[in-house]
């Protein structure tokens, strides 16, 4: 899709009436552009309009909306002049920080590289100066640096040829012994991590790594991916179902969907949804619970909507146990019926109602999204400080409560006066945030309430790339291994944990995992390792 349009705005009569003299007066460079204009965007949409996946949604986006939803930069489209460093009163909070500037990787960000000591050639600790003569070296405490980045095949292969000698008079073959880490299986466990982490974790479908294989002398086809990566799914069956039942222990969980194709369940009848209701859609659910400060995603693909995973998942919940957080929009069907949750709804969707309607209502908009803003910044500012949930509770209560209660009585106002016609794009925003008001304000009644559903939105974006790349899932037991995949990666990253390393020692420990599952968690499975006395890591 081409990049948005700077706004021009055109008197379509004013032009017609110069083109109508346009013979007997030659136009102007500023009308001649004018018009090229015009006519350059009327050929843009017609050849849009030829494409099946373009919508009013992304008409109006190229048309003129922004690609970001930044405060500064909506306003700034909506005809606003908004200064840059501009911030109102409630965000000047006490221990504000500016934000991190970006700059090159230094060597602690290689955290996945090997580490080679070079010793000096002459020199030792307590050797007597070469220079000087008289002094003695010692060690330094921050030692030269030098990081080298090499290309290397995905998937690199060794062929091994022992040789083979035979007796001339008894006839006995002699071979040679291979080296002694080189198992009986042609596929190491680092191959086969390396192909779920492209596959499932950075959206590379089987064809198109046979296909980079194939050009770099090391074949792979596309079926023997996927065997390799079904039987091990088998194998990490248990730590799935371990993440699931540790993730129905959460104190907060999000959950969100996105549209997702299963041939064989498409083909199928159609499932029902309720008396006389035919489901026929398949979705990925996703799930990301926060439990005992690790954060665990989960992915489930198939014809139940979101609050029916949600309450599958919840089932394993110990009964003991009060009802969490949960996070998701105002979808009915994310809801986990007929389960008991304290309901948070998503402060970001309702906000970007607002941002899908600050064009006609530059002002109104104005005022709400930088209240908005305001409750965010005291939520970052609580972040960055790495207070707890009461504290943050607090902090909300003071700084967000006032912001929040003045928003709330602006809002009903502007309906109760006629300000705005409810029907309008406004009236409907205010509308929805009014209607779901309480849920959306729960971060200001219950600790560790989250503002949004951000972060299920981000992990789904595997699901989609997967989606955009693969298109589909062939069938229920192909989308099952995705699942699992993306699961276990995707824990890895929310975990601070290295996907390839993780996967890798699972593989390598699947009989201890079978017996007890708890402690190859992503962040478990060092100490186990470490208990074990085994070098954890994959070779180099």
């Amino acid at each position: 899709m081409p990049a948005t349009l700077p706004r021009l705005d055109v008197n379509l009569q004013e032009l017609e009436r110069r083109l109508d003299h346009a013979p007997e007066v030659p136009l102007t460079p500023v009308e001649c552009q004018t018009l090229k204009a015009v006519v350059h965007t009327f050929a843009d949409v017609l050849r849009l309009l030829d494409e099946q996946d373009t919508t009013i949604a992304r008409l109006r986006e190229w048309l003129g909306r922004s690609h970001t939803e930044k405060t500064r930069h909506v306003l700034q489209q909506a005809g606003l002049v908004i200064p840059a460093r501009a911030r109102r009163a409630t965000s000047e909070l006490p221990g504000a920080a500016a934000a991190p500037g970006h700059g090159r990787y230094g060597a602690a960000a290689y955290t996945g590289a090997r580490t080679i000591r070079i010793p000096h050639p002459t020199l030792r600790p307590g050797d007597r100066c070469p220079l000087c003569l008289r002094g003695k070296v010692y060690a330094q405490d921050e030692p030269g640096v030098l990081v080298r980045v090499v290309g290397q095949v995905p998937l690199g292969a060794t062929v091994y040829t022992p040789d083979k000698l035979r007796c001339n008079l008894c006839g006995e073959i002699f071979t040679a012994s291979p080296p002694t880490d080189v198992g009986p299986a042609k596929y190491e466990v680092t191959a086969i991590a390396m192909i779920a982490l492209l596959k499932y974790g950075t959206g590379v479908p089987f064809k198109r790594l046979a296909q980079l294989q194939d050009s770099l002398g090391v074949p792979l086809p596309p079926a023997t991916q996927w065997e390799l990566l079904k039987h091990t799914a088998v194998l990490l069956q248990p730590v799935l179902d371990e993440l699931i039942y540790q993730a129905a222990q959460g104190d907060v969980l999000h959950n969100d969907d996105t549209a997702m194709k299963v041939l064989a369940l498409r083909q199928a009848e159609p499932r029902d949804e309720a008396p006389g209701t035919p489901r026929t859609g398949t979705f990925t659910s996703g799930i990301v619970a926060t439990a005992a400060g690790h954060k665990i995603a989960l992915f489930f693909t198939g014809p139940k909507h979101a609050g029916e995973n949600l309450a599958a998942v919840l089932a394993h919940r110990a009964v003991e146990l009060g009802p969490p957080i949960q996070m998701c929009d105002a979808l009915t069907r994310n809801l986990p019926k007929p389960l008991s949750v304290l309901l948070a709804n998503c402060l970001a969707h309702g906000r970007r109602q607002f941002v899908a309607v600050a064009p006609n209502f530059p002002t109104e908009c104005r005022h709400v999204l930088e209240a908005l803003g305001d409750v965010y910044r005291v939520d970052a500012l609580a972040r960055a400080q790495a207070l707890s949930p009461d504290e943050r509770l607090r902090m909300h209560q003071i700084h967000s409560g006032p912001v929040m209660t003045a928003l709330q009585a602006w809002l009903t106002v502007q309906l109760d006066e006629k300000h705005v016609e409810p029907n309008s794009g406004l009236g409907k925003a205010i509308t929805y945030l009014l209607k779901h008001w309480d849920a959306l304000t729960l971060f200001l009644r219950q600790p560790g309430a989250p503002l949004d559903n951000n972060i299920v939105e981000r992990a789904l974006k595997k699901a989609i790339l997967h989606r955009k790349n693969a298109l589909f899932y062939r069938t229920q037991n192909g989308a099952r291994v995705g699942d699992l995949f993306m699961a276990l990666i995707h824990t890895c990253e929310l975990c601070g944990a290295n996907p390839f390393e993780y996967l890798t020692e699972l593989q390598r420990h699947a009989a201890e995992l079978a017996t007890n599952p708890g402690k190859w968690l992503p962040w478990t499975y060092r100490e186990t390792l470490t208990r074990a006395g085994c070098e954890h890591g994959p070779a180099p």
